[in-house]
């Protein structure tokens, strides 16, 4: 995958996780395209500076991926919906949300049984 895109794809899932001044430069750099010089400029900082918080943007970024998976998870749990069998979606689900110790996304279990108890009752 392209790197550009990948960053804007984990900034989805950990933008939040940033500064507002990291995620102003990350935003401008990335979604308006604009230069290193012309974010400088409009922040009225050096291009050295906005350089480095878009660095360091982008390594946070990597290590919250790194340590949480959480956009590797959603990306294999968009392959398993393709899948046919709801009871090996299901397990692969729970390998999935349940490696590291992840359990804040143990709600998510719950919804998919209660989403395939609706199924069989309909």
């Amino acid at each position: 995958m392209d790197e550009r895109l990948y960053l804007i794809n984990l900034y989805d899932y950990y933008g939040d996780l940033l500064t507002q001044k990291q995620k102003d430069y990350f935003e401008e750099y990335y979604f308006n395209n604009l230069t290193l010089l012309e974010i400088s400029e409009n922040y009225e900082v050096s291009r050295n500076a906005v350089h480095k918080q878009l660095k360091e943007v982008e390594e946070k970024l990597k290590h919250y991926e790194q340590c949480l998976e959480i956009y590797k998870k959603h990306k294999r749990i968009e392959e398993l919906t393709k899948l046919i069998s709801e009871k090996e979606i299901k397990e692969e689900i729970l390998e999935l949300l349940y490696k590291r110790g992840n359990h804040i996304f143990g709600k998510i279990v719950y919804i998919s049984d209660n989403i395939a108890h609706v199924k069989i009752n309909q």
